[in-house]
């Protein structure tokens, strides 16, 4: 018996990182189409990334670029506070080389090893250290090559690609100032994680200056450990100042010139794009989030004059890979027009209400790459599907093919197409050239030890995409089985997909005993901007949602509507409270992890979107809130059996939402139990932790539905 056989899947599932590690990523194609580069550790229990590079015109042979063992010697990786943070922003639980940036030929790639800088000479295949100030964050080559900018103590610097001449070009003038880092809510609920970029001539760069002194700070505090201080974080809840944000452009030769737009009006820097299709191109949005404008920037001056504008009277959704100018200095945006969300080209619009767009992967001289699902009519055809289309002026042309979620990379004539699919594990990587497979990128990831037994439908009056899971060795007449709602169920999660790994874990709970039921209603992405956008001062819309799927599969699916139990984490997590205090005559036991309790704490950019500000809508947070539901209190609702779990170091959904609401909680009268998470984020990467906290819950729910 192998030892892969010998693990259990919630030790495999943790010692693989939820099956990530040994799988490609991170792609980049030279404009050649020669080589492509990307990201993937040497096993599926490896979490050290290296850099690798496929070499098409050589028989698409593999060869590894850098690798970090042998760069630092087999040292272990020393991560700086500020690198930590932003790891934690994008969810990342690898180590080794996370990210890198290349120059314009894909010739350079510069990147961080324990806060140090290092380049890799991609065609020759060697790595070199640059010994300059550190610790080193977000290093990237100029497009000329003869560069390399980065992040170093909140200021931004610029080291000759040999190491010679290092300078810094911007020094934080406190320590509340960065230049070139992203700010607490870009990072976390923009999508913009960098904060420079290099002008297409590689003379200048377009440099971000964040300021949180108005930012009010936290302190998180590890209860195990007194004798060590709390750290101290710049928190934006919502109704709070949040960071001031400036740009400035400046010069390899020392220049510096402020960029000028109504920061007052409209405070969040939401994207910068600059490529030699036109000038600087800012997108930058007002708070409330109903309106943004398009913004070129005069290299020579700073000014900036409004390309476009939108407005919406419920909110602006941010999406990868716009604004940018097509080569013909058009501007390519994603709309929400007609009831439908769609892609424009200057002042056309090249797609309908047939597709629902997700992204802009590439802009090139004939067509625009992007990523969609089906839109609203045709969703029930395409259940959680993504495809990737070709996009212009004749019409669309789907790229990937059969059911899945795909994504793409693309330079020129070649593309890399990444294709997840719900009858096999892991992720599919083929290269394309003019549309014809040359080669395949492999992954080194561990099989699953099971497989979901996964139906895709949908459910109740609106329609609701759903995953449903039953026990591998469930036959028809076993009779009903006791039901495990498994959602996020929230804004920009979602969870019915059809592909195969992201129901692995739904699939374990069904294997023991339960009937899982994963539910994205209205509010998770997917559909059309009006399902989105239902859920605007109403998140409680999202438990509605819940309860028609659940009603809406019971005639179809063998469920036990006398034993129903929720678990969630974040989102979910707040649902799955939510249901056993509100409806507890549908929810008999819930497992809420990092449940966002007291919405007032939760941050602005997100919050703020959804319900608007706390201080101008007060009654909108009370009946979204879980601390103040008025079920706490009532005695006609019975109690039922919560589990709150969360972890003591999230500083994204601070604990104070479970101990807040565990007060609250014990106020009223009401059982229940609490796992805190010592030294734990909102992530939970810690093999033991992850794999445990499987159990527990598994546990709990037996013991709370009298299935044990």
């Amino acid at each position: 018996m192998t030892s892969r056989q010998q693990l259990s899947f919630p030790r495999q599932y943790a010692r693989t990182q939820r099956y990530t590690l040994g799988v490609p990523r991170a792609f980049t194609v030279s404009p050649d189409g020669s080589r492509v580069v990307f990201l993937r550790s040497p096993s599926g229990t490896d979490r050290a990334n290296r850099l690798w590079v496929l070499d098409l015109d050589d028989g698409a042979r593999e060869r590894v670029a850098a690798d970090p063992v042998e760069l630092l010697g087999g040292a272990d990786e020393e991560l700086s506070p500020e690198e930590r943070a932003r790891r934690e922003r994008s969810r990342e639980g690898a180590g080794g080389i996370v990210g890198y940036a290349v120059d314009g030929a894909v010739e350079l790639a510069a990147f961080a090893l324990s806060g140090r800088l290092f380049v890799a000479e991609l065609r020759a295949g060697t790595a070199r250290e640059l010994r300059v100030p550190g610790p080193v964050i977000d290093p990237r080559p100029s497009p000329d090559g003869r560069y390399v900018a980065y992040v170093g103590g909140g200021a931004l610097r610029v080291t000759g690609a040999g190491g010679e001449g290092d300078r810094a070009l911007a020094e934080p003038e406190n320590e509340q100032v960065t230049y070139g880092l992203a700010e607490f809510v870009a990072a976390e609920e923009m999508g913009r994680s960098r904060g420079f970029w290099w002008a297409p001539e590689s003379d200048r760069l377009l440099v971000a200056r964040a300021d949180d002194s108005p930012v009010r700070r936290w302190w998180i505090a590890d209860p195990a450990h007194p004798d060590r201080e709390p750290v101290k974080v710049a928190y934006p809840a919502a109704g709070t100042p949040d960071a001031e944000v400036s740009l400035c452009l400046l010069g390899l030769d020392g220049t510096r010139t402020e960029v000028e737009w109504d920061r007052r009006r409209y405070p969040y820097l939401a994207r910068v794009h600059w490529s030699s299709g036109g000038a600087p191109l800012l997108l930058v949005q007002a708070r409330d989030q109903r309106t943004q404008a398009y913004l070129a920037v005069d290299t020579g001056t700073g000014a900036t004059r409004t390309v476009h504008v939108d407005e919406d009277p419920d909110w602006l959704e941010l999406l990868g890979g716009v604004p940018a100018w097509a080569p013909d200095g058009r501007l390519v945006r994603i709309a929400d027009e007609g009831g439908a969300r769609v892609l424009a080209v200057g002042d056309r619009t090249l797609t309908g209400a047939q597709l629902h767009l997700r992204g802009v992967l590439d802009v090139g001289g004939n067509d625009v790459l992007v990523a969609a699902s089906a839109g609203e009519e045709a969703a029930a055809a395409e259940i959680g599907e993504i495809h990737v289309y070709r996009v212009n002026e004749l019409g669309v042309e789907r790229v990937s093919e059969g059911p899945g979620v795909h994504s793409a990379v693309r330079s020129g004539a070649v593309t890399v197409l990444a294709s997840a699919r719900p009858d096999e594990p892991g992720t599919t990587v083929r290269v394309l050239r003019e549309g014809k497979p040359v080669a395949e990128v492999a992954s080194y990831a561990e099989r699953p030890v099971l497989s979901p037994r996964l139906t895709l439908t949908e459910a109740g009056p609106h329609r609701i995409p759903c995953a449903v899971l039953l026990p591998r060795g469930y036959e028809e007449g076993d009779g009903p089985l006791p039901v495990l709602l498994d959602p996020y169920g929230g804004p920009h999660g979602q969870r019915v997909v059809a592909a195969h790994n992201p129901h692995l874990t739904s699939q374990w709970f069904a294997e023991q005993g339960f009937a899982v039921i994963v539910a994205d209603g209205r509010g998770a992405p997917g559909r059309s901007p009006g399902w989105e956008k239902a859920v605007k001062n109403r998140l409680t819309l999202a438990l509605d949602d819940q309860i028609e799927a659940l009603h809406g599969l019971a005639d179809r699916f063998p469920l036990d509507l006398g034993r129903v139990a929720m678990r969630g984490w974040s989102f979910g997590g707040y649902l799955a409270a939510m249901a056993v205090l509100r409806r507890p005559d549908v929810f008999h036991a819930a497992v809420a992890g990092a449940p966002m309790s007291d919405l007032r704490l939760y941050d602005t950019h997100y919050m703020e979107r959804y319900l608007g500000l706390p201080q101008e809508a007060p009654e909108v947070y009370a009946a979204n809130s879980l601390i103040t539901d008025d079920g706490l209190s009532a005695p006609e609702n019975p109690a039922r059996p919560l589990m709150l779990v969360h972890g003591l170091a999230d500083d994204n959904v601070v604990a104070a939402h479970t101990l807040r609401l565990s007060s609250a909680l014990l106020a009223a009268g009401r059982p229940h139990e609490v796992l805190p998470l010592t030294g734990v984020t909102h992530m939970t990467p810690q093999e033991q932790v992850a794999e445990n906290l499987l159990l527990l819950q598994v546990d709990f729910l037996k013991r709370s539905l009298g299935t044990a």
